[in-house]
């Protein structure tokens, strides 16, 4: 008998639904009953949610501290630009979403990398001579967290590594571990503004290196690489085949001595996924719509690279719909005066931080050009009864009730990150409160005591 046959008892007549199996491998299947899993509970969390870790939650959520309930709690760790009200989106962006939603038109589901003609108008606006793109180069994604998300599952797999910033954005590491993929940390230099050492990244290159991420501006420096270094680090990828995937959710939020260089626009060689959103540049994070650039001019990704991208997207259908609906009018109906106006607060924020920072004997912050950050080195010789940055942010929030992300987060020991969005005066009263913090706990170095007492 065909061991795969179903056979029916019975004659001509259908048969009931119980009179039906299936004989596999010519044996009863009475008789495996039971064989090949013991009917117990045992349901346990997978590999890839065991992998994932993510330090900024991990050192914020075990830090065991209360404010000080006589101080106004002053929040400089969130990076999101909408806490305080103080930086509303332009009214043309709302009304464009209230004009999206009246239409009806965006109620259903959109394809899963996002409508053509959402993608069309994303590769017109970023499209230039030196990097053209079409809408078949775009992908739309739920989020730049997401965008990244699809950039390292389709470019790497686990048992590779990739090469990540430190300090860098904590989302690449808990990303890659999560898929099992190896995360190899660069320097980036702070006497020299946050530039890469391109010696050491170059040294860690390996045959398992599948990709180079490139954040720029930086989360959580602040700083803006100069096209002279970009082309520099683009002749190592060049040299060393890595592709690069560019997190530029910051692009364009730069401060006005400063300029950004989108990295696709200043190499034809190197084959590059750049990612980006509205989250930061319009002030909208929650609405969730990043996107995707490819740029891929010598063929080197070829279609096996954008075809595993759309698969990967069809995981999850991608971003609102509604969002996708009002694109249009958000990139072209913004006022450059929106832009204008945040840009300044920003650097008149920085400005002010970086100054009054300065000034704190133990402190060295490191002047930003773009984002929304700034870090501060502590000088620790000089706060002995502080283990590391992590007890020196604790204590500031249990004395000041300013919570400042240590840099530890970012893999950055003795540094403390600051957002520069909150409210100009709220940011005079943190850097006040600081300084006594810091005055309080002060001490001088053995050997320095000249130093100490000018």
């Amino acid at each position: 008998m065909d061991p795969y046959m179903i056979q029916m008892n019975g004659n001509s007549n259908l048969p009931s639904v119980l009179d039906v199996h299936v004989n596999i491998g010519g044996k009863n299947s009475k008789q495996e009953k039971g064989k090949g899993r013991k009917a117990r509970w045992s349901v346990r969390p997978s590999d890839m949610a065991n992998n994932t870790f993510n330090p900024i939650r991990t050192i914020v959520d075990n830090m065991k501290v209360k404010p000080n309930p006589d101080k106004t709690m002053i929040a400089l760790s969130i990076g999101d630009p909408t806490v305080f009200g103080n930086l509303p989106t332009d009214p043309e962006v709302t009304q464009a979403m209230k004009d999206a939603l009246d239409s009806g038109k965006y109620n259903g589901y959109a394809p899963s990398i996002g409508y053509l003609s959402s993608r069309e108008e994303i590769a017109s606006y970023y499209h230039c001579p030196e990097a053209p793109l079409e809408a078949k180069d775009v992908i739309l994604t739920s989020g730049c967290s997401q965008a990244i998300e699809l950039c390292l599952a389709v470019l790497a797999n686990p048992g590779q590594n990739i090469l990540v910033p430190r300090p860098g954005f904590s989302l690449y590491r808990t990303l890659a571990e999560s898929m099992g993929i190896e995360v190899k940390l660069y320097n980036l230099l702070p006497e020299k503004s946050w530039e890469i050492d391109l010696k050491q990244l170059e040294s860690l290159i390996d045959e398992k290196t599948a990709c180079l991420i490139v954040n720029n501006p930086s989360n959580p420096c602040g700083s803006v690489f100069s096209k002279n270094h970009l082309q520099k680090i683009l002749a190592v990828a060049a040299r060393q085949c890595v592709p690069i995937l560019a997190d530029e959710i910051y692009g364009d939020m730069v401060f006005s001595d400063s300029k950004f260089e989108p990295l696709a626009t200043l190499s034809s060689n190197v084959p590059i996924l750049s990612c980006g959103g509205l989250a930061k540049r319009w002030l909208v994070p929650g609405w969730r719509l990043g996107w995707i650039l490819i740029h891929d001019r010598k063929d080197i990704f070829g279609n096996e690279i954008r075809d595993g991208l759309v698969k990967l997207s069809q995981r999850i259908l991608g971003p609102c719909t509604i969002v996708q609906g009002a694109l249009k009018s958000i990139l072209h109906r913004t006022p450059q005066e929106f832009y204008h106006n945040t840009l300044s607060f920003l650097k008149s924020n920085a400005d002010l931080c970086y100054g009054a920072l300065a000034a704190i004997p133990g402190l060295r912050p490191v002047r930003p050009s773009g984002a929304m950050y700034l870090m501060v080195e502590i000088e620790m010789e000089h706060f002995p009864e502080f283990e590391n940055d992590v007890e020196f942010t604790e204590r500031l929030v249990a004395e000041q009730s300013v919570h400042c992300l240590p840099a530890t987060c970012f893999e950055y020991p003795n540094f403390f990150r600051v957002v520069i969005t909150v409210p100009e005066v709220m940011m005079l009263e943190a850097c006040s409160r600081i300084q006594e913090f810091c005055e309080k706990h002060y001490h001088c170095a053995e050997g320095s005591q000249e130093e100490c007492d000018k």
